[in-house]
């Protein structure tokens, strides 16, 4: 392997003394030199190991210059590099002709040692040059496209926050007077039908029109039916806070340091505010929610952030179950629609599985599945950022892995892995 500060120069030419005279003079100014006789050859080696630069004869047996140079410019990965020809004919048609096809440079035979130095020189330094800005242009992107994403993550992450942390605070005032008047409510309850049971203790007879007003309210049902009824109006408010608590979590704000957090508590809230999306509509059947929660302790990390990627994964099973069509099992029953979500605990790693049976995805968007803008979807309907943010916050901002698994016609499985190295001892179901 040629040392990566010593440029490799490969030197094809069917004439021994044509290869001896510049080989010498190569590795005599310091360049890592290799020779080829043929086009075949040449080929051969630039499979084996890329060179630099290509010092390439034209009129050779079998495959000449003009047609090794095509072929290495047809090749992606062999295109890049420097080829100067080689010809005693320096007639312009065919200077024209090798330019056309990708060479950089012409030497004509018989040639002069330092005008070859020069070209090498010249063209070795072009090159790096050309490696560079390529590189720099390429760190820049990557880095605008990282800057984008994080943008967008944390405009949406904000937006949706304030939107669920300002509902779940106008919701919290008039349902945490209602659920603390309730208690209150079956007292006054009580008291009114104590008071009923004493005038009927001490006036038996209370005439004929009382009679038929309890007759008609039918006092035995009421007294039996009320107390239920408080209770259900009490559950229902309790449920109510909890959807609250459920939202304040999803939207909790993100500091500039990890704090514990109850995975579970995060998936749940998710699926909360997406449950209108599960209701049965005109194109299918409602989905089901099915976990399977291991034993794990709270992580540290940022809640907000990973509530964002359970929303982005969750959402896009909903959006592929809708796309899906009606399966029918083995017993010609349809099988319904369902995701499945399973936490546990693997060494010192938790693990979050999320799966849809829909319609999965094929190999080729397997591969692109996290890349930045890529989408599958309508326009106007997907902006190619959902995934792209959960890859960043899972495995840039938490150091974990985020992995897909798919076959078309089963389903397709997102697989969350975060470390557990800084987690904290408090388990949880």
């Amino acid at each position: 392997m040629p040392n990566p500060t010593q440029p490799f120069i490969l030197i094809v030419d069917d004439n021994p003394t044509n290869l001896s005279v510049l080989s010498k003079a190569l590795k005599a100014s310091g360049y890592k030199v290799r020779m080829a006789v043929d086009g075949e050859d040449a080929l051969a080696q630039v499979q084996r190991h890329h060179p630099d630069l290509i010092l390439l004869d034209i009129e050779m047996p079998k495959i000449d210059g003009f047609e090794t140079c095509s072929r290495l410019q047809a090749n992606q990965a062999t295109k890049g590099i420097p080829i100067i020809f080689m010809t005693a004919i320096a007639d312009t048609e065919n200077k024209v002709k090798g330019l056309s096809l990708g060479a950089v440079d012409y030497i004509t035979k018989p040639f002069e040692e330092a005008e070859v130095l020069a070209r090498v020189q010249v063209h070795w330094r072009l090159k790096r040059l050309s490696d560079t800005l390529e590189q720099q242009v390429n760190e820049r992107t990557q880095a605008l496209q990282e800057a984008q994403v994080q943008l967008v993550q944390q405009e949406k992450l904000s937006a949706l926050g304030q939107l669920v942390a300002g509902v779940a605070h106008e919701i919290n005032n008039p349902v945490g007077c209602i659920v603390g008047n309730v208690s209150v409510a079956q007292d006054y309850i009580n008291d009114l039908l104590s008071i009923i049971d004493l005038y009927h203790e001490k006036f038996p007879q209370p005439g004929a029109e009382i009679e038929e007003a309890l007759e008609a309210s039918d006092l035995d049902y009421v007294r039996e039916d009320l107390p239920k009824l408080v209770s259900s109006m009490k559950d229902a408010g309790d449920r109510i806070k909890s959807i609250s608590k459920s939202l304040s979590s999803f939207s909790r704000a993100d500091s500039d340091t990890k704090k514990p957090f109850n995975l579970h508590e995060g998936i749940n809230s998710t699926i909360l505010i997406l449950r209108h999306r599960l209701k049965a509509n005109e194109n299918r059947s409602a989905i089901e929610i099915v976990t399977d929660y291991g034993k794990i302790p709270e992580i540290a990390c940022f809640p907000g952030q990973l509530n964002q990627v359970f929303m982005n994964i969750i959402a896009n099973a909903i959006d592929a179950l809708d796309e899906s069509e009606l399966r029918i099992d083995t017993e010609n029953q349809a099988v319904p629609h369902r995701i499945t979500i399973k936490t546990q605990l693997i060494d010192k790693w938790v693990q979050i599985a999320i799966a849809d049976n829909g319609k999965g995805i094929s190999e080729e968007v397997k591969a692109k599945i996290f890349d930045h803008l890529f989408t599958t979807k309508a326009i106007g309907k997907g902006t190619g950022l959902g995934l792209a943010i959960a890859r960043q916050i899972v495995v840039e901002k938490h150091g974990g892995i985020i992995q897909v698994n798919s076959e078309l016609g089963e389903g397709t499985e997102f697989i969350i892995t975060l470390p557990l190295s800084s987690s904290f001892l408090n388990y949880n179901c």
